[in-house]
């Protein structure tokens, strides 16, 4: 039977294995040690902030986030409604609303639409308590439109950039956005410690509180002192060393994840009524790239003759994997009270969005078994 190829897998060879056996022959197998101090300096730096702290998830990394920055219950927080459910559910960990914004024709946040709901929030006198946009699929929101409704509001901007570490706008690094900003490192995402993510920011008060909340807030006595309600959030020493190898290898990695992309722009070029979602994506003269963390398609089925779902079903067949564009959280029956403030287009990613096969651990004739189906696929239904 043929292997199932996946949408994106981690790409971990020698050098991550040779990091690991290093970091378990120092002994230092405890939560807390050298690697995961070097790790957060070499991620600081990497994304021109000043202070990193190690944890366990991106969520993890999205609810301090939240707390550190005052979030507390009954605040409103503005957040992109095409997302992952971890960042609307970091949220109401914290006791605040989740407020969904649409996107816009790119798949990012509707800023226009975003500033609708400051003001209409603002009017009704509720608190809001935090902006939280999401870099979709590795690309980075307009903070500069963004910021301008924070700053209006005086609301503080937390990024969920859990998808777009390596990514750059306006030649700033993913990680340098927002008072501060969440990353993650799943297995899954365009560098990975098989779990884990970080919180990143250039306010030390910030830092500190994150950190110490993230070790069951312990009191520093010898005896255990609580204060306060902590979590058990921190990243590993070992998944640290993991980080280490990746984030060295990161810019190829994201290299060949834009050679993929490339060949699936060629494939589609010529192909009425197929797009690639969230264009353009390369270098340009204000220093903005997107990681190509996932490539995926927009398809309009009444010129193509057929429709997401029946390629994604072709593919299926041929042990590929492939996946709708997320659900957007508005319409998900866990936050289907919440407040939105939606125009359909989300909703319109989601019906019609596919993402495919983009991992920079899949090899040239393992791309073109999926390019081989698709072209299988569209030229049966000329």
């Amino acid at each position: 039977m043929t292997e199932r190829l996946p949408l994106s897998s981690p790409d971990v060879g020698d050098a991550e294995e040779q990091a690991l056996i290093k970091a378990f022959r120092s002994g230092w197998i405890a939560p807390v040690g050298p690697d995961l101090n070097a790790f957060e300096s070499e991620l600081a730096a990497f994304n021109d902030r000043t202070h990193c702290v190690g944890l366990a998830s991106g969520s993890a990394a999205l609810h301090l986030g939240l707390l550190t920055l005052g979030v507390r219950p009954g605040d409103a927080v503005l957040t992109s409604s095409m997302t992952f459910a971890a960042t609307a559910n970091a949220i109401t960990y914290t006791g605040a609303e989740p407020v969904f914004i649409d996107s816009d024709s790119t798949g990012s946040i509707n800023v226009d639409l975003l500033a609708q709901a400051a003001e209409e929030l603002t009017a009704e006198g509720r608190k809001i308590g935090a902006i939280v946009p999401v870099d979709l699929l590795g690309k980075i929101v307009d903070h500069k439109a963004i910021a301008e409704v924070a700053t209006r509001h005086d609301v503080p901007i937390l990024s969920d950039a859990a998808e777009s570490v390596g990514a750059t706008r306006y030649g700033m690094p993913a990680g340098a956005f927002g008072t501060a900003a969440a990353v993650s490192f799943n297995g899954n995402k365009i560098m990975t410690t098989s779990g884990g993510g970080a919180l990143l920011t250039d306010d030390a008060d910030l830092a500190e509180q994150a950190r110490y909340l993230s070790t069951q807030a312990r009191q520093p006595v010898l005896h255990y002192e609580h204060t306060d309600i902590g979590y058990n959030y921190r990243l590993s020493n070992l998944l640290a060393a993991l980080g280490r190898a990746q984030l060295r290898r990161l810019p190829g990695m994201i290299e060949r994840r834009h050679q993929i992309r490339d060949t699936y722009r060629s494939l589609f070029a010529s192909l009425d009524g197929v797009e690639l979602f969230g264009e353009p994506d390369t270098s340009s003269q204000d220093g903005t790239r997107d990681n190509a963390w996932l490539t995926s398609i927009v398809v309009d089925p009444v010129r193509t003759g057929w429709t997401r779902d029946e390629l994604l079903q072709h593919l299926a067949k041929h042990q590929i994997e492939a996946r709708p564009l997320w659900k957007p959280m508005h319409l998900q029956p866990v936050f289907s009270e919440s407040r939105k403030f939606t125009d359909g287009t989300s909703q319109r990613f989601f019906k019609t969005g596919l993402s495919l096969p983009s991992g920079s651990a899949n090899d040239n004739e393992q791309i073109a078994r999926v390019t081989c189906a698709i072209r299988e696929f569209t030229e049966a239904r000329r």
